[in-house]
């Protein structure tokens, strides 16, 4: 299908002050405005089931890579544990975000196999170190925000005290040749970086605007259709967040595109309050519709989402 600009009048579009939260304003009405038709004859139960990077899950809804939930709880064990565990329950793929190597190697005891995401630290060395910290620790993928490089000033962003800096494609070239395994750019909103990412042999983008880092930001969703077909011919894993709260938004980015979903915000209340049984009961949830519209829609795994079911209100 063709790219999916804001559908409607200008009229309809939000009038923003380009805070995070009208970004995610925006990312939600768009959301909410894509529409399914409904194809049922010869429609059966469907398969979930989704390979990434050689290893077989159980759904294509992956845990977020939260940082820095470190306070634990009444089980004793923190936030990012309780959602790994989760995710291991769950037998879904777990992300872990920016936490120092002490942090990362008990999360993922929890969920072996986790990918890292890595801040665009100044100081490339330390990147190139939680590279190999995470290796070592059975990571099957790792990565790195792209979108983390600009901070709120106008000049490099600072997390923790922790200057960042810019990355190249020379230097994801780097990462991906250090990494020798699976290497992602994660905050990918434009086919600009998508392709670039591609062409240093990144094997996976995340599409997000990181719930709303970048004033203005374009939905990730409206962006896909196009980063699709600019990765046609590459041998590149292409993941979606920002907004996934129900199996059907995850549903739409798996119909425009995408090979998978994270769910982020969508699990924190369910995950602060109930620790992993909330997660694995909000999961469970977005499973079943899932389901429920891959049956409306003839869909019969997620090796066969149909774009052409998608229509804009």
């Amino acid at each position: 299908m063709s790219n999916p600009k804001w559908p409607g009048p200008p009229g309809l579009i939000p009038v923003t002050s380009g805070h995070a939260d009208d970004a995610n304003i925006i990312n939600r009405n768009y959301l909410d405005r894509i529409m399914v038709e409904m194809r049922v004859i010869d429609a059966n139960l469907p398969d979930l089931h989704t390979k990434i990077f050689g290893n077989m899950y159980d759904s294509p809804i992956m845990m977020p890579a939260f940082s820095h939930l470190n306070k634990a709880g009444i089980t004793g064990r923190t936030p990012m544990e309780e959602y790994a565990k989760a995710a291991t329950d769950l037998h879904l793929l777990n992300w872990v975000g920016m936490e120092s190597n002490e942090e990362y190697e008990k999360i993922v005891k929890y969920a072996p196999g986790s990918i890292r995401i890595i801040k665009p630290f100044a100081d490339h060395a330390r990147i190139l170190s939680e590279i190999q910290f995470a290796k070592n620790h059975g990571a099957i993928a790792v990565g790195i925000d792209i979108d983390h490089i600009v901070g709120n000033d106008g000049n490099f962003d600072i997390v923790d005290a922790i200057p960042l800096g810019p990355i190249t494609q020379e230097d994801l070239n780097t990462y991906v040749n250090a990494a020798s395994i699976p290497f992602i750019a994660k905050g990918v909103l434009s086919v600009q970086d998508a392709c670039k990412a591609a062409n240093a042999g990144c094997a996976g983008i995340v599409i997000s605007h990181h719930h709303g880092r970048i004033p203005y930001g374009i939905p990730p969703l409206a962006l896909l259709p196009d980063i699709k077909k600019a990765l046609q011919d590459k041998d590149v894993k292409i993941f979606v967040d920002c907004g996934m709260n129900s199996g059907y938004d995850a549903y739409k980015a798996l119909a425009l595109g995408a090979d998978a979903v994270s769910v982020g915000r969508g699990i924190l209340s369910p995950l602060l309050k109930d620790s992993s049984q909330g997660v694995i009961n909000k999961i469970q949830r977005m499973n079943e519709e899932l389901k429920q519209l891959m049956m409306y829609t003839g869909i019969a795994n997620t090796s066969s989402f149909d774009a052409s079911v998608i229509h804009f209100l």
